[in-house]
């Protein structure tokens, strides 16, 4: 395999056709990485899709296709809308059940005549043979096509066993019907099979149309997000309002909205007012005002009134589109549990080819040929009952459900991975600043000394003198005094003094706004009212900020980031949960420990630099604890990258976002604890899919093969072998779909 250069590194997704089982996802993939200029192959069997790593230099999309081809699949390499991917899909689905249609009716006349009239018509081998014929050859044409390419490269999957076992099946029981002396000669019957081959077929197609249809449901989510975006959008061009396709949307087009219509494009508000519902982003139910110079997104629903818009981003760009493309890359990611699968299900398909020329084998050797009518009934079973079909779709279809159901309710989950290490986490750490608190920090408290005069002076002055700082506490109340109108005064002088306040001449005076220890090295007075509500202050997790002139202090002013008002529901969540919860924060120590009370967490540590914090969750990893870190800004960054499961809050930084592997795209803590239950629910199900899948081979194979027999006389019908593995596909499908009605 080539090396990939980051200049011609190419990623992309394309649809297959053509896949019946994991082998088939396994031979697609070997095939692609031994493709000369790629570097990566990942198939995803249950929603149908690869992904390829490549050198867009050494090979083409082309090539691509053509390698895949060899094998008996296909890959859609042009790009498919939508509408275009579920228009084949259901023409696929269509002819999948004319053709269960047309081999349930012509098995079931061939099922009766062999079970209750077999020797009633003399000409009776000869009407099964051609009622099975078709069902064979026509409805059963795609195993018998699919194993002839697999051979050729030295290959075998399901329709190497179906092809194989409905074959010889076939082969014998025309040879019985047309030359039954050669058996009668040797005092044998000349037993024939035809309603085991129309009976398998028909099983199996069954079992893949009722597959195919509860895979269809699994990426339901996607369709719900595809269904957010509009077809047609209402735009000006030279003056005059006309509907185009959304496709034909261009940036800087001006949008045109009415009530009711849902947002086409991420866009700036150009003219107009109104409410625009933002839940599908935010999870919050009240529309949100907008206004000209407000940003509004594809997929949300404008309200009541008209708006123009800005087209900013459009078609892939938007925030929607971005939210599909990872909610489609996860679900099409595998989890660490699916690289053990594949390997099993790799070597699966060879390894029942052995059992069964073992089982023949065993059959004659004990029996001769008395016994080969039973040699070949067991043969024909063990081929049939051990579709890897339950194996390969046991993991993906459960993490299809579940990235789908965390998209549903605001978890956007980056790969499959994070979404299954999740449910080991033990720890969670949060930032304090925008995960715990709203990160919007604000004027609670203003206290006057009681000597203080003008106050609305003073106020002006204080305004105008904060007004100069650029620190997110000044610039708090900065905004305070802004929204009551103050106005503002230019000082004559300004010094920003750090780590301790500002100062400031206003009319030949001095004025300070600062800290305790500020006002201590200028020597200025502050009245015991002062102090003791500073202190109070401080002890609810307030910034005490001092205004005062070159000799007393004024007033003192309280700043705090108040706590998101869901933030200790969602950390008593967590402990519920078994979750050990921490707070790390850059804020001094008091702060920390009442924000700490306030919301119930016992465990903080306060003044951490962000590599303070990386090194803590390495701390809580040496200790055996699987880690969780949530946070929100740059600073977070290096703690994400450093913990086992990376949680970005959805209101925060791109930087936190793009490190993180699972993002809440509304900042709310109860959505941690919905994550890891979320993950805990699919690893469960992944778990129980694989259980039944290897546990129903286990039992099913040794019961094909005959073990029963000299004990009980028992021995498996291949018709019961087909529908038994039908079911096993289709159990474990309907068993991941029980996760969309898990309450997260």
């Amino acid at each position: 395999m080539a090396t990939l250069t980051k200049i011609n590194a190419t990623k992309a997704t394309f649809p297959v056709e053509g896949m019946t089982c994991a082998s088939c996802a396994n031979s697609i993939e070997s095939m692609l990485r031994s493709r000369d200029g790629v570097t990566e192959a990942s198939v995803n069997f249950a929603g149908k899709t690869v992904q390829v790593a490549y050198d867009k230099d050494l090979v083409s999309p082309t090539q691509l296709r053509q390698t895949v081809q060899e094998i008996g699949f296909d890959i859609l390499i042009e790009k498919q809308t939508q509408d275009e991917l579920e228009e084949r899909q259901a023409k696929a689905l269509a002819s999948l059940k004319r053709k269960m249609m047309v081999a349930a009716v012509l098995a079931t006349p061939v099922f009766i005549l062999s079970m209750f009239f077999h020797d009633a018509f003399a000409w009776g081998n000869w009407l099964m043979l051609l009622l099975t014929a078709p069902v064979l050859f026509w409805a059963g044409q795609r195993f018998f096509i699919g194993a002839w390419a697999q051979a050729k490269h030295f290959r075998a999957n399901m329709d190497t066993l179906v092809a194989l076992s409905t074959g010889i099946a076939f082969i014998f029981s025309v040879f019985n019907t047309v030359y039954p002396e050669f058996f009668l000669s040797r005092g044998l019957m000349p037993h024939v099979y035809y309603e085991a081959v129309a009976v398998i077929i028909a099983f199996i197609l069954l079992g893949k149309y009722l597959e195919e249809n509860a895979k269809d449901r699994s990426s339901s989510a996607i369709k719900k997000l595809m269904g957010l975006q509009p077809k047609t959008v209402r735009v000006l061009r030279d003056g005059a309002e006309m509907a185009i396709k959304i496709e034909e949307v261009k940036l800087g087009d001006h949008v045109v909205l009415l009530p009711g219509d849902r947002v086409p494009v991420d866009g700036e508000v150009v003219s107009g007012q109104t409410y625009v519902d933002e839940s599908m982003l935010s999870g919050e139910p009240l529309p949100v005002p907008k206004k000209a110079g407000d940003m509004v997104y594809a997929g949300t629903i404008n309200q009541k009134g008209s708006l123009q818009l800005l087209a900013k981003n459009t078609g892939a760009e938007t925030m929607l589109a971005q939210i599909i493309q990872k909610v489609q890359e996860a679900q099409g990611s595998k989890a660490p549990v699916q690289k053990l699968v594949d390997k099993i299900a790799g070597i699966f398909v060879p390894v029942v080819l052995a059992i069964a020329i073992l089982t023949f084998a065993t059959w004659i050797l004990i029996g001769g040929e008395a016994y080969l009518s039973e040699a070949l009934i067991s043969t024909i079973s063990v081929l049939v009952i051990a579709c890897p079909c339950a194996l390969g779709l046991a993991t993906p279809t459960a993490i299809m459900v579940g990235v789908g159901k965390g998209a549903e309710n605001g978890i956007l989950i980056k790969d499959a991975e994070s979404l299954e290490h999740a449910h080991k986490v033990n720890a969670v750490i949060l930032d304090k600043t925008g995960t715990i608190t709203l990160g919007k920090p604000s004027v609670t408290d203003v206290v006057w000394d009681e000597n203080g005069v003008n106050k609305e002076h003073l106020e002006q002055l204080f305004f105008s003198l904060e007004a100069q700082s650029e620190h997110p506490i000044a610039q708090a109340i900065y905004t305070f005094y802004r929204e009551k109108g103050r106005s503002f005064l230019q000082p004559e002088h300004f010094t920003s003094l750090t780590g301790l306040g500002v100062e400031a001449d206003f009319n030949g005076k001095r004025y300070y706004a600062g800290n305790e220890a500020l006002l201590a090295q200028q020597s200025i007075a502050v009245s015991d009212t002062l102090l003791k509500s500073a202190q109070q202050l401080q002890e609810q997790a307030k910034s005490a900020i001092f205004f005062s002139d070159a000799v007393q202090a004024l007033a003192v002013f309280a700043v705090s980031d108040p706590v998101k008002p869901s933030a200790a529901e969602g950390i008593k969540a967590m402990q519920a949960a078994g979750l050990e919860v921490y707070m790390l924060t850059g804020d001094n120590q008091q702060t920390a420990a009442a924000v700490a009370k306030q919301v119930g967490i016992r465990h903080f540590e306060a003044a951490l630099l962000p590599t303070d914090k990386s090194e803590f969750v390495k701390h809580l990893q040496t200790e055996g604890k699987v880690v969780a870190m949530v946070g929100d800004g740059i600073n977070d960054a290096q703690a994400l990258a450093t913990a086992d499961v990376s949680i970005a809050m959805g209101q925060g930084t791109d930087v936190a976002m793009d490190v993180a592997g699972i993002t809440l795209m509304r900042s709310d803590l109860m959505q941690v604890a919905r994550a890891v239950k979320l993950s805990r629910a699919t690893v469960q199900t992944i778990h129980q899919n694989l259980f039944w899948a290897f546990f129903y081979n286990v039992i099913c194979i040794p019961v094909a093969a005959g073990v029963l027999f000299p004990f009980t006389g028992f021995l498996l019908s291949p018709m019961i072998a087909g529908a038994a593995m039908a079911l096993s596909s289709v159990s474990v499908v309907s068993n991941s779909l029980r996760l969309r009605a898990e309450k997260v």
